[in-house]
């Protein structure tokens, strides 16, 4: 049986669209985009649980604010440039299941084992809502495709790296409404922060409500979901003195 990955596509559909789309596809930029959220919201609570109460001492709190962005910012790159790593990673492990999946139906020792090695492949999805002799017949249709089929060579890929820097441009813009409030209140620390979460708290919404909508899932309430996630990750942090 084939190793599948249950939180990777199990194919990539033709680039379309905007360059963004071409990079990285829909529910990987969405789950990208709630993770990086929630790196900064945790940076925010961390990094001040670790000033405090620092921040009464600074005359000029720019200089926390402008620690906490470049140190949110290294932070969320890191973060999309090893997930963007693991997707290609789990992108080559797909095609070296793909490739062993064909040798092994180019190599059975005759057409019974290898539409044995297809309905194994198969089955899970269509015995559901087909009859037996149904899947034969389409298997032994299958059979006679591949058997002269050539395997792709297994390496990396444009795509693979093209995807990994997807990843980081979608962790880092992400994060950049939640910055502005940083920005912008960056003689007061405290409320900085708490305007960043704030804003946090709304791209959450935003992308849980997308993610929901994507996927056929009550949008209103996928949103609720993540954004109370974050909603309790700033009060677990405030308790703990964030």
């Amino acid at each position: 049986m084939t190793v599948r990955n249950p939180l990777r596509p199990r194919h990539r559909a033709k680039p379309k669209g905007n360059i963004l789309e071409n990079l990285i596809n829909p529910i990987d930029r969405l789950s990208e985009t709630m993770f990086s959220i929630l790196i900064m919201l945790f940076f925010t609570l961390v990094y001040r649980v670790n000033q405090y109460p620092s921040f009464t001492f600074y005359e000029n709190q720019e200089t926390i604010i402008s620690n906490m962005i470049l140190g949110a910012l290294i932070t969320v790159i890191s973060w999309g440039f090893f997930d963007g790593v693991m997707y290609a990673l789990f992108s080559l492990l797909e095609r070296s299941e793909k490739h062993r999946l064909l040798k092994s139906i180019q190599t059975a020792d005759d057409d019974a084992t290898a539409v044995e090695v297809i309905a194994d492949e198969l089955d899970y999805i269509l015995e559901p809502i087909t009859k037996e002799d149904q899947r034969t017949s389409l298997y032994q249709n299958i059979l006679g495709f591949l058997r002269n089929s050539q395997p792709q060579n297994i390496n990396f890929k444009r795509e693979d790296f093209t995807a990994i820097l997807g990843h980081v441009f979608v962790a880092v813009i992400a994060i950049i409404p939640s910055m502005i409030p940083l920005v912008i209140f960056r003689q007061n620390v405290e409320l900085a922060i708490r305007s960043s979460n704030i804003v946090s708290f709304a791209v959450l919404f935003i992308s849980g409500y997308q993610w929901g909508k994507y996927t056929g899932v009550a949008p209103w309430k996928t949103g609720m979901l993540i954004t109370a996630v974050g909603v309790l990750t700033v009060i677990i942090g405030i308790l703990l003195g964030g």
